[in-house]
């Protein structure tokens, strides 16, 4: 009776998840992610071979995990969305032993009808071949037996490890075992195949940061779309905090309007943790706490959040008056910071250096401080201003590109700030200041397009937007203390 349940049960859940899932339509296609393939094995250097792995899963606490994010070269190159999993890509073609060639093997984890009940579909060797389009796809267990001679190549390129991937003792294949593997027969494939270490000179874990920088940071056609559906999302995001913001209301609430519209428009997650200061928990940079329960209507808020649209982040920063209209000290900073923007959007063009953007900034804010007797000189060092202004966004909110000079299609953001402490002035008024104002940029042909200029920028534009009514204007959900029962 027991093996007969057992055999219901698989036929069930094999039943249940051949169904076909209901997923968007405009994820990136299989036919892109070879040409991304196709474009790496251009670039390495002959007889070699590039090693990836999937990212790990990370425990939140006790028996819950993270929800699973895929390591970004590794969906570039694959569209994989799932762990345990090692990718290969080949230089040269190579001959496997029943004569077949090939120059790329991708190794996943197995399909699995009681596991896949619990926690999710699966692809499996079977589902990389059809939908992710590759030839020699396998489950992760065969890559401790198949015939692969490392000794053999010039350079074996792979990313160093951090040593941060836990062992999951019930699977024997996890990502674990599949990196000890590929130790053993790289490091000692002595241990393995009984034949002496190969040199370290073939070992390289910097070659491929080159490589992957310089694909990465050129986007293309379909990358672009993508982010602009990000980016957009993110603005109408910001768009409607303006039109909801309320004296009283907490930074998480704030933080909870922005990603709800980010999951109205389906976007699947946040870029990074999202950064919520009011008053003088702006002033830190990466402020990710947003436990302030109540907005004094004097002070400014600072919103730093991304949307993250099917892998590709935004990354865009508003500023605005709790109370909905900016004091004379507030605004004379906040103009400062727009119109060192402003300089660097000047000049944001092919050839131009991102050092050359960010002395831009720095000239426009050195100055003004100075005007502004905040500090003594243009010249003067200070930590006002003490972050960069520029990077490149996409699969990663500081994406993988060279920080030299500028490219078509590259997508950048220009974000210069102030961020005036307690007592880090003579003068009081501008304690608790800060402002950061973040866009994001498509380098064009002879220039660049403001990909985020649908979120006002400019004070007047910031209180016009915010006298408007929000969605959210008669939304009153019961006070929490008087919901909940008081034991006697």
């Amino acid at each position: 009776m027991k093996n007969c349940f057992t055999i219901i049960l698989i036929a069930a859940c094999i039943t249940l998840l051949a169904q076909a899932p209901d997923m968007p339509t405009d994820f990136l296609g299989k036919e892109w992610h070879q040409e991304r393939r196709q474009k790496l094995r251009e670039k390495l250097p002959p007889n070699s071979v590039a090693v990836f792995f999937a990212n790990a899963v990370r425990n939140r606490s006790n028996d819950v995990d993270y929800v699973y994010h895929q390591d970004p070269d590794f969906y570039y190159l694959t569209g994989y969305r799932e762990p345990h999993a090692m990718l290969l890509i080949f230089k040269e073609k190579q001959q496997a032993p029943n004569g077949t060639f090939f120059d790329e093997i991708i190794f996943v984890q197995p399909s699995n009808p009681i596991r896949e009940m619990w926690t999710g579909r699966r692809l499996g060797f079977t589902g990389a071949r059809e939908q992710l389009g590759f030839e020699m796809a396998f489950n992760n267990a065969d890559f401790e037996k198949f015939p692969i001679d490392f000794s053999k190549f010039d350079s074996i390129l792979f990313f160093d490890f951090h040593n941060d991937v836990r062992d999951d003792r019930r699977d024997p294949s996890d990502l674990y075992n599949l990196i000890h593997l590929f130790k053993l027969k790289v490091y000692h494939p002595d241990i393995v195949t009984l034949r002496p270490e190969p040199p370290k000179n073939r070992l390289n874990t910097r070659e491929l940061i080159r490589i992957m920088n310089e694909l990465r940071g050129i986007k293309t056609k379909e990358e672009i779309d993508l982010l602009r559906k990000a980016v957009m999302i993110s603005c109408i995001g910001q768009v409607e905090v303006m039109k909801a913001m309320k004296p009283g209301m907490s930074e998480r609430e704030v933080q909870g309007i922005h990603e709800y519209v980010f999951k109205k428009y389906q976007a699947e997650d946040v870029g990074y943790p999202s950064i919520v200061g009011g008053g003088h928990n702006g002033c830190i940079l990466h402020y990710i706490d947003n436990y302030k329960p109540a907005l004094d209507p004097k002070e400014l808020i600072l919103m730093d959040l991304g949307a993250e649209y099917h892998g590709y982040t935004a990354d865009i920063t508003r500023t605005i008056p709790v109370g909905g209209k900016f004091s004379t000290e507030q605004k004379q900073i906040y103009d400062l910071v727009l119109a060192a923007q402003e300089e660097a959007m000047k000049i944001c063009k092919p050839g131009t250096t991102f050092s050359d953007l960010y002395e831009a900034t720095a000239r426009v804010i050195d100055k003004g401080l100075a005007e502004l007797k905040i500090i003594d000189k243009p010249t003067d060092q200070h930590l006002y201003y003490p972050h960069g202004c520029c990077h490149h966004i996409g699969l990663d909110v500081h994406d993988r590109g060279n920080y030299d000079v500028l490219q078509e299609n590259m997508v950048i953001t220009i974000e210069p700030g102030i961020y005036i402490q307690k007592n880090t002035t003579n003068d009081p008024k501008w304690w608790g200041i800060a402002v950061r104002i973040e866009d994001d940029y498509l380098i064009t042909k002879d220039g660049c397009e403001h990909l985020s200029s649908f979120a006002p920028r400019t004070t007047e534009a910031i209180e016009a937007m915010m006298k408007q009514p929000s969605p959210l204007d008669n939304l009153i959900l019961p006070e929490l203390n008087k919901m909940v029962p008081v034991k006697n």
